[in-house]
């Protein structure tokens, strides 16, 4: 059961892996530049596992101590997180002590894959959507750890290396409308996530976004198709 599962997973997760190589390995270069051992990126990419914060947390590394701003930066800059918990709450039922691994790895893309594949009815979905969660929390760790300890003997500039995050989403987006024949969730989140950015700016236009998503499936939640 749990062999067959992982090779159900695999194959989704391998285009994730390619990204988060790439990613983990500038963020490990990032923080070896800033003169930390190679143990802090491995060890942030395996207990907080939130690739944005965790380039912000090297400014926070350097700064003054200040926990109450470092938990209201961490809040704000992973907020969407909160809407994807509420989506995910019936597919991580009966999923057992798997759920708490579940929840404290699951990150965007493991998101996409867990919330839109289509599962084979021979495959355990529980250990489907934790090995999914698993592969993609292993890539990003190797990627981290291997990118601090090639800083050690290597140096060049990684600017842009982040637009292959940035790729990876444009191919899942495209990937998703290609395998489902209704496109208003896809429609809805483009249109209202544009409107969201010219009202609230680049800065502030996650939250309501998100916001505004929600209360149109939750109006239109009959009419959709269920994925």
């Amino acid at each position: 059961m749990k062999l067959k599962a992982f090779k159900a997973a695999l194959p989704h997760t391998l285009p994730i892996c390619v990204a988060f190589l790439f990613l983990g390995m500038s963020y490990g270069f990032f923080m070896k530049s800033e003169g930390f051992s190679f143990i802090y990126p491995m060890l942030m990419s395996l207990l907080i596992f939130a690739g944005s914060m965790e380039f912000i947390t090297v400014a926070l590394l350097l700064g003054t101590f200040n926990p109450l701003y470092a938990l209201l930066m961490a809040l704000m800059v992973n907020a969407r997180h909160l809407f994807y918990g509420i989506s995910m709450l019936d597919k991580y039922k009966n999923t057992g002590l798997k759920k708490f691994y579940l929840i404290f790895g699951m990150c965007d893309e493991s998101f996409t894959i867990n919330c839109t594949t289509k599962i084979p009815a021979d495959v355990d979905k529980g250990y489907f959507m934790f090995f999914v969660t698993m592969l993609n929390h292993i890539y990003w760790v190797a990627g981290a750890t291997l990118g601090a300890l090639l800083g050690y003997v290597v140096s060049f500039d990684t600017t842009g290396i982040e637009f292959v995050m940035t790729a990876l989403f444009v191919v899942i987006f495209l990937n998703q409308w290609d395998s489902v024949k209704n496109h208003t969730p896809a429609l809805t989140g483009l249109i209202c996530t544009f409107i969201c950015l010219v009202l609230f700016g680049s800065d502030h236009f996650i939250v309501p976004a998100m916001l505004g998503i929600i209360l149109i499936f939750s109006m239109l939640r009959r009419k959709l198709e269920v994925f």
